[in-house]
């Protein structure tokens, strides 16, 4: 099934869910608990959960918010270096172990909604990326069976201040400014894709143009094994979020490098899920103080 999470235009959140080719909402419930009690329904409930859905409006995408598909995740783990070709234009030597940062709910916005370039700053990157969502829990769970803690997949776009990521070794500062996390807006359950979401088309267009394209089976380390390698350390909980890291063609690896500015467009495509697509705005200078 696929899912997305909506605010009308009184400010009422919904959860909308694919009945053929139409959206079809629900407003007024958790939708973080919705989302994850659907996705984990047994195949025997589907069609009751399909029959239901089909009885409520149809959404006007138009008219409505797209929000993240999870709004407040308890965990956000965002894998570094983990396409072999990304590392190579980034200058790092591969690394043998998941190359693990945070991001903050702060960060986030959902499809539709500006991607801000900071004041502070230039050197606003793109980052197209894979996000699998945990829903069943653990903590020492076995890579044979990681995947069937995963509720489902959706799409990332990590914009990245490359200068203040590069001040310390950590990367945390330059990828949690306010409006640089992009999330959504479809959120696919793990039975609509091949395992661990293999073997899927992933691209980045910047204005149109091709700027990233690769395929999720050429990710170093598979979901199932970030599953497992975080869970040795961190338990995982329902809702929280692995972002799994982002192939070659980043503007920062480019001569001239290519950042985003205002009035440009990302879109980032996976196949099989979606498309999310972000406008760039730059940030608002705040009110000044007169001195009197």
């Amino acid at each position: 099934m696929k899912f997305m999470v909506y605010k009308d235009s009184i400010g009422t959140k919904g959860l909308a869910v694919l009945v053929g080719n139409d959206w079809r909402g629900e407003a007024g419930t958790n939708q973080d608990s919705s989302l994850l009690d659907l996705a984990l329904a047994e195949p025997s409930q589907r069609a009751d959960i399909l029959t239901h859905f089909a009885a409520r409006p149809v959404i006007d995408l138009t008219e409505v918010e797209l929000l993240p598909p999870i709004s407040d995740p308890g965990k956000i783990i965002c894998v570094g270096l983990n396409y072999s070709d990304h590392t190579d234009e980034s200058g790092y030597k591969q690394p043998d172990h998941p190359t693990l940062f945070p991001r903050f709910a702060s960060s986030l916005i959902g499809a539709g909604a500006p991607i801000i370039r900071p004041l502070i700053s230039e050197a606003l990157d793109f980052e197209g990326e894979l996000v699998a969502v945990i829903g069943r829990g653990g903590r020492h769970i076995d890579k044979r069976d990681a995947l069937e803690h995963v509720a489902g997949y959706s799409i990332f776009n990590d914009g990245s201040i490359r200068d203040f990521q590069h001040r310390t070794p950590q990367w945390t500062l330059g990828k949690n400014f306010d409006g640089t996390g992009a999330f959504g807006p479809i959120f696919v359950t793990a039975d609509e894709l091949p395992a661990g979401a293999r073997g899927l088309r992933i691209e980045t267009r910047l204005n149109g143009e091709v700027v990233q394209s690769s395929n999720t089976d050429k990710l170093i380390f598979d979901v199932a094994t970030l599953v497992s390698t975080i869970s040795e350390a961190i338990t995982l909980e329902p809702g929280d979020v692995i972002v799994t890291g982002t192939p070659s063609g980043i503007g920062h690896a480019r001569t001239p490098r290519l950042y985003m500015r205002a009035g440009d467009v990302v879109e980032v495509e996976i196949e099989g899920i979606g498309i999310l697509t972000n406008p760039i705005v730059d940030e608002v200078a705040p009110l000044q103080r007169v001195a009197v």
